[in-house]
């Protein structure tokens, strides 16, 4: 069987983020950024949830009213085939990364002041993926996921979504 050029395969990264951000808009959170990024890391997706409606202030349509209830959660995806040696994604949430997300929030939140006062989190999203068989000989077994999406010939299943899964202090 022949090499493939690395141009042949999806980036399955991108689709595992696209599934995550399609299901956290789906519950209520509007996507600010996808791949922030700064001299210090890379954010996958940025998402803030009014935690009130708009007429109660939070998108700043009354200023009066403290932000508060407001939510950034400053989300890693990881997106694993079938087979992975790290958890699912879970082990390369190491203390390193956990850092160079926490200064690139920090670097996010300097650029936008306003959300200064808004309640951070950290969370991980674990998206599973496997290739989409022609073949039906093979069965595989994945628990009820939160979402799934069929692209590229992969079909993809946000298996898990972990709220604030590391505490880290904001340096803004």
């Amino acid at each position: 069987m022949a090499n493939l050029p690395p141009s042949h395969y999806p980036d399955i990264g991108s689709i595992g983020e696209d599934l995550v951000a399609q299901w956290l808009v789906s519950t209520g959170w509007e996507i600010l950024h996808r791949r922030f990024a700064c001299r210090w890391g890379e954010i996958d997706i940025i998402a803030q949830h009014p935690g009130r409606t708009e007429e109660q202030g939070c998108r700043g349509a009354r200023e009066e009213l403290p932000t508060q209830d407001c939510t950034l959660a400053f989300v890693e995806v990881k997106t694993r085939k079938s087979g992975n040696w790290d958890a699912g994604g879970k082990s390369a949430i190491t203390p390193q990364k956990q850092a160079k997300i926490s200064k690139t929030a920090g670097i996010f939140l300097a650029e936008y002041p306003q959300k200064a006062d808004y309640t951070c989190r950290f969370d991980v999203a674990i998206v599973y993926c496997q290739r989409i068989s022609k073949q039906h000989t093979e069965l595989t077994v994945v628990q009820e996921a939160l979402a799934r999406l069929s692209a590229a010939g992969y079909q993809f299943y946000l298996q898990e979504y972990i709220l604030a899964a590391f505490d880290s202090a904001i340096d803004s």
